[in-house]
């Protein structure tokens, strides 16, 4: 979009919040970018440049707006909505994998060579890896100092930096203040939440409109106890990450979500960001995605009447996959008891001093150990289970933000008992494909048939072609016509 100048110039000077991550507008006369929806008085049209990416105005030499905060923006919907190789590069850098593999590691996840990828993203983006890296250490870094107390030093090394002297630099550079004066300045901020040792409490923003209901209802509803829970208003689970666990606590309001971290290691923060953003699926664009449903007739009604909704999705897609095994054929009830079992089992246990939650869901690793036999699932379902998560363990199967969404298709349909829904729910939750879909549903079937749509799944995929490329979004709106308790926050 930063190639079509007259159209960036109308979102700037109308502060069109829309856009928002889909661009930054650079000033050449201040050296300074912004987001479209900069409260400052918008510069003349000739002082005006345009980036695909914060990385790259950083590059460019230009520094952030200390109104606006541009670096805090929703990321760009694209990387959500794609399956090419900038796209997936783009989900694993703001996942943390260069800063833990570096540019090799994230080339090699996507099957290219490190040339191929460095010339991809800096012919889309204007930046490469390393500088798309590094502006998101320099996010990370900003977020430990203005939210925790944790020393410098700490701050640094945390943040993904090699050396005290780059995050230094790397600070000045980006925001222009040296990070005590960061630090200084969120202290005297009347925003700035009462610090609480141990926890990193930051606010979570996304594109407007956003229909929290059947987003955490779901969550909530299908939680697994000891890993989830819904307490006092917020969402709470635990996460298992590359250097500890965490425990997040994420609690919706009209412009943000607030999110709760207890890390046992900092260096895990980008990576815990990341996931409870994808999670929630707030780089989502939900105008677009709605005036795409609006266009047929039975569906406007149902977008007109809550906008936003997003697709619930994972922070792990293996952990997702063995519980869509688990819910085949069952009652939601029915399958968080068999998850909570296999959690008691076998996850690792943790302590959270604020809620209930006592275990990390386990590994792949520690799943392919188990005995089936213990199990309380029909044979069939048993080998499926067993299948799936030694196909995960051994890492023949590979399900996360890096995955081809057609290729992880074909590998889960050939294994035994994995069948169209299973496998399209997988798809749409654990991989994120907006385009996912499940005309077999039974839910899903019902609702087409109460709005007068077609109610076979041949005919009802035909009539979706219109919906393309948001079928996944179409299928929220047509589940949340039932009055189940996915589809409402909880009490």
């Amino acid at each position: 979009m930063h190639t079509d100048t007259e159209r960036c110039v109308r979102a700037v000077q109308s502060k069109d919040a829309r856009f928002d991550g889909w661009f930054f507008t650079a000033v050449l006369t201040t050296r300074i970018y912004c987001r479209p929806s900069c409260p400052v008085v918008p510069p003349k049209v000739e002082n005006m440049t345009f980036y695909p990416s914060a990385a790259a105005c950083q590059q460019a030499g230009f520094r952030a707006c200390k109104r606006c905060r541009p670096d805090t923006s929703p990321g760009s919907p694209e990387w959500n909505a794609r399956a090419d190789a900038v796209a997936r590069a783009m989900r694993l850098i703001r996942d943390g994998v260069v800063d833990r593999e570096g540019v090799p590691g994230l080339a090699s996840r996507l099957g290219y060579s490190t040339r191929q990828i460095e010339r991809q993203l800096l012919a889309e983006l204007g930046a490469g890896p390393l500088a798309l890296a590094r502006a998101q250490r320099a996010q990370t870094a900003r977020l430990l100092i203005e939210t925790t107390g944790i020393p410098m030093a700490e701050v640094a090394f945390a943040a993904g930096f090699a050396s005290i002297r780059t995050f230094n630099d790397t600070v000045r550079e980006v925001f222009a203040l040296a990070p005590g004066e960061l630090r200084t300045r969120a202290a005297r901020s009347r925003s700035t939440p009462p610090r609480t040792p141990g926890v990193i409490a930051l606010r979570l923003p996304y594109r407007a409109p956003l229909n929290p209901s059947n987003l955490f209802g779901h969550l909530a509803a299908t939680g697994v106890p000891g890993v989830e829970e819904w307490r006092d208003g917020a969402y709470r689970r635990t996460l298992s990450l590359p250097y500890g666990h965490g425990i997040v606590a994420l609690t919706p309001h009209p412009d943000h979500i607030a999110c709760r971290l207890f890390l046992t290691d900092p260096r895990d923060l980008t990576i815990a960001i990341s996931r409870c953003r994808w999670m929630l699926d707030l780089d989502a664009d939900p105008v677009a995605v709605d005036d795409q449903l609006r266009t047929d007739p039975l569906l406007a009604p149902l977008v007109d009447k809550a906008p936003g909704r997003r697709v619930p999705r994972t922070v792990d897609a293996a952990e997702f996959a063995v519980r869509a095994v688990l819910g085949q054929q069952v009652s939601t009830a029915a399958a968080r008891t068999h998850a909570a079992r296999l959690v008691t089992a076998h996850g690792q246990a943790i302590d959270d001093p604020e809620g209930g939650l006592t275990h990390l869901f386990p590994s792949s690793a520690a799943l392919a150990a188990l005995d089936p036999q213990a199990l309380a699932l029909p044979r069939s379902r048993r080998t499926t289970l067993t299948t799936l998560v030694g196909a995960l363990a051994d890492g023949s199967l590979r399900l996360g933000l890096d995955s081809d969404w057609g290729e992880a298709r074909a590998q889960l349909i050939a294994l035994p008992g994995f069948g169209p829904w299973t496998v399209e729910v997988i798809a749409m939750r654990a991989l994120g494909d907006p385009d996912a879909f499940l005309p077999g549903d039974l839910g899903m079937r019902r609702a087409a048939a109460d709005l007068g749509l077609p109610s076979t799944p041949a005919a009802l995929t035909e009539r979706a072609a219109a919906w393309r490329p948001w079928r996944a979004y179409a299928v929220q709106y047509l589940w949340a016509t039932d009055d189940h308790p996915i589809n409402h926050l909880p009490a």
